[in-house]
């Protein structure tokens, strides 16, 4: 059998592999239908999400695998690839339900609040996870979540710019980064009792007003010395 999986291993390692099988899983299939498309000269732009069209439906699940360049590829798969893998690591016992609810959400809302014309790119899947690693570990109050919140913060805070027009021209689709934020905000607090916890500190247990204190000794009524005390 494969090593890499064995029952010796250390728990941080063996969480570490397991958290990498779906993103890099997802990244070989972007970087593999962007260089069929290129070798090819297919122009893969109908596979994205066409809002409020029926040929843009498919889009909500193939989207994130079309690209318009490499650029654009390799821009998205770096913070995928981060953002995933940290998902898989802190959030284990809910990541897999966390990721496919942005997933769908982003693309669904895109595909009914999105400008007419073709949205593709793994970008709001970048955004969902940055919403959702930040709220989440700011709501939890959990330490070690709160620091991959500060971490997220601090690599990713600028994409917040990347939700607005504030130009006549977008080279990207700002929609599909505004709603995948939103999706990845719904799901934090959708999951916010699930999953990693802030410990609960220990409750100490009320004296008995009835138990007779330690420094005292007990009285053995059948014992005529200690009948009469000390």
């Amino acid at each position: 059998m494969f090593t890499i999986f064995s029952k010796h291993q250390k728990p941080e390692m063996r969480r570490l592999i397991h958290s990498l099988v779906l993103p890099v899983v997802l990244l070989l299939l972007m970087f593999s239908v962007h260089l069929l498309a290129t070798l090819e000269n297919w122009d893969l732009r109908f596979l994205g999400v066409k809002p409020l069209k029926a040929e843009g439906l498919p889009g909500i699940v193939l989207s994130p695998f079309i690209h318009s360049g490499w650029q654009h590829l390799f821009n998205n798969a770096i913070s995928f690839f981060i953002l995933s893998v940290t998902l898989f690591f802190f959030y284990r016992e809910i990541a897999y339900r966390v990721f496919l609810t942005i997933y769908l959400l982003a693309g669904a809302w895109l595909w009914f609040g999105g400008r007419d014309a073709w949205h593709i790119g793994a970008s709001g899947l970048v955004y969902g996870l940055t919403a959702f690693l930040f709220i989440s570990g700011v709501i939890r109050r959990h330490v070690p979540l709160l620091a991959v919140s500060l971490f997220v913060a601090f690599l990713y805070g600028s994409l917040v710019w990347g939700m607005f027009p504030l130009a006549e021209y977008m080279p990207h689709s700002w929609e599909g980064h505004l709603w995948g934020f939103l999706a990845g905000i719904v799901a934090a607090f959708v999951f916010r009792m699930e999953g990693p916890q802030k410990p609960v500190p220990p409750v100490d247990e009320p004296e008995d007003e009835h138990e007779q204190p330690y420094w005292q000794p007990t009285l053995d009524e059948n014992d005529p010395i200690s009948r009469f005390g000390p």
